[in-house]
């Protein structure tokens, strides 16, 4: 067990006393249950009422941070200390959101707040003039579509707070490409002009296999197209440390901005990553993205855990993963303009926290991570909410729904809002026997005793609400920030490093192997990957 194990023990004993409690029984005792748990911040409130636990498991659990070091780490990843240890990196993507005046920041003995917004300056300097007509094609033309190439935090960051806030966007189309498949490229080409569309390529190395495979299909669009060699630099731009192999490819330096090798991917849109945020929704939206994740940052490392939002989301899903042994957790955003929320979150959580080694490369004692997955509301209500409601599983529920719509079509948006929060009500109350038998009461009694057992929900199944006023730029960086802080804070209660992911690595050097046997040669491994490649080959030999 942990250092903290007196206290791991503690909470499982109260777990064993409270498991059986029943929250509409909390909640029938305690008017004020509601007025105690719950949390606002600038046009954000989060509800956690609706969860097992009481006082007593609140300040145990917020103990268990302090005594697994949470303070410390939080403290060491806010200065610039390598907490990232198996690469021996500082983790600073909450630096990306420091304004210009911040106190300064060091990394290897350099304040990095400069450096922060000079790359954010410049890459906003080019979104601004794709935006403005001032850069064009090489044709003099005005661009009017932009494709961001990139995958995992590269892809899903850019391109859920480009949905997200499609309310903001501006005039020039934002497209996204971040799978190898070349259906997805194929298709986004459709419909667009070469002379208008510039490419944005991401990737630190300028080497990810899935990148740059769709930047060569780009460019081999461009040249088909009969377009000038000398003029595929205004075509082309690149978010990448390496700016040679960048100049290689034919985008000039000018056009290549930095990621730094103190921010993950997962973690990124705030930085250049986000050039296609910026393009979609001009500068000003850009800036308001990055101070409601400095609001959530400031209100992250300034508040006490029992009033922390991001640790408070931490510490119930330690609770529920480590206690009561639910191995999921659902997100679900009444929005569609959220639908993608769940899949960046999706590989935010399951990306950090698939761990089975602790920082120091032993084995892990306690359960880490969890299936994390989710859909928007309100159509997945028609799907997986079954399982939740009458499922044998526990799967806690995150809700995320705005108060506010731009659109007002009748009667949809109050509608949507209503499911949120009945949703939110139905798992925590349940439905008893005794209920559904008094529903049923116009029915003969033979048919009452036969569906009543069907009709019994146990309830007690708990969720979060984070509701905002709207959804907006502003609010947004501050949705992200919390889920990367929660993300964090449950990393360090499980002892494990958040921040590196060698298991996805793993995978990528067996693909370089087995790729070119896909063509020609003997393979060389187990008798089904060895099946596998003889199928693919008599496939490709039909063709």
């Amino acid at each position: 067990m942990p250092a903290f194990s007196a206290l791991w023990q503690a909470l499982d004993e109260h777990y064993r006393n409270t498991v059986s409690i029943h929250m509409r029984d909390q909640f029938a005792a305690d008017p004020q249950r509601f007025d105690r748990m719950h949390e606002t911040l600038h046009g954000l409130l989060f509800d956690y009422s609706k969860n097992r636990v009481d006082e007593t498991a609140l300040t145990l659990l917020c103990r268990l941070a302090e005594a697994a070091g949470l303070p410390q780490q939080m403290a060491a990843m806010r200065c610039g200390e390598k907490i990232n240890t198996s690469e021996n990196r500082a983790v600073l993507h909450t630096a990306l959101r420091l304004p210009e005046n911040a106190e300064a920041v060091y990394v290897d003995g350099e304040n990095i707040v400069p450096k922060v917004h000079h790359e954010l300056k410049r890459a906003l300097a080019f979104a601004r003039s794709i935006l403005d007509g001032s850069h064009t094609g090489v044709s003099g033309k005005r661009i009017t579509d932009f494709v961001h190439i990139g995958i995992g935090g590269s892809d899903l960051g850019p391109k859920v707070c480009t949905q997200a806030l499609k309310n903001y966007q501006q005039q020039v189309r934002v497209h996204f490409v971040g799978n190898s498949d070349d259906a997805e490229m194929t298709n986004k080409l459709v419909g667009l002009n070469p002379e208008t569309t510039v490419f944005s390529i991401a990737s630190k190395s300028f080497g990810t296999p899935e990148t740059l495979l769709n930047a060569q299909a780009a460019r081999e669009w461009y040249r088909s197209a009969g377009l000038p060699e000398a003029g595929i630099g205004r075509h082309f731009c690149a978010i990448s440390s390496n700016t040679e192999a960048a100049r290689r490819f034919g985008i000039e330096a000018e056009r290549v901005f930095a990621m730094f090798d103190w921010v993950g991917g997962r973690y990124s849109v705030w930085s250049a990553i986000g050039l296609p945020v910026m393009v979609a929704l001009g500068e000003a939206h850009f800036r308001a993205l990055l101070q409601g994740a400095h609001a959530m940052d400031e209100h992250f490392f300034h508040t006490g855990f029992r009033h922390n939002i991001p640790v408070l989301m931490a510490l119930l899903h330690v609770w529920y993963n480590n206690f009561y042994q639910a191995d999921g957790h659902t997100v679900v955003p009444y929005s569609h303009n959220l639908r993608r929320f769940p899949s960046w979150l999706n590989q935010l959580d399951m990306e950090s926290c698939g761990k089975s080694r602790t920082i120091d490369g032993s084995e892990a004692e306690l359960k880490t991570g969890g299936i994390m997955f989710g859909e928007e509301g309100v159509n997945c209500q028609h799907a997986y909410f079954q399982l939740l409601h009458q499922g044998t599983r526990l799967i806690p529920c995150d809700f995320i729904v705005p108060m506010t719509t731009p659109h007002n079509i009748g009667r949809q948006h109050r509608f949507t809002v209503a499911n949120a929060f009945a949703q939110a009500e139905a798992l925590m109350k349940g439905k008893t026997y005794e209920e559904a038998l008094a529903e049923l009461a116009h029915l003969p009694e033979a048919k009452r005793l036969a569906l009543a057992p069907h009709k019994v929900f146990p309830g007690n199944r708990p969720s979060n609400s984070l509701l905002i006023d709207s959804l907006n730029p502003f609010n947004l960086g501050m949705l992200l920030a919390a889920y990367e802080h929660r993300t964090f804070a449950e990393g360090v209660i499980w002892g494990i490093n958040p921040f590196d992911q060698w298991g996805v690595e793993y995978g990528k050097v067996l693909a370089k192997a087995i790729e070119p046997e896909l063509d020609n040669g003997t393979p060389e491994h187990d008798s089904s990957t060895n099946g596998l490649i003889t199928f693919y080959r008599q496939c490709q030999q039909a063709v």
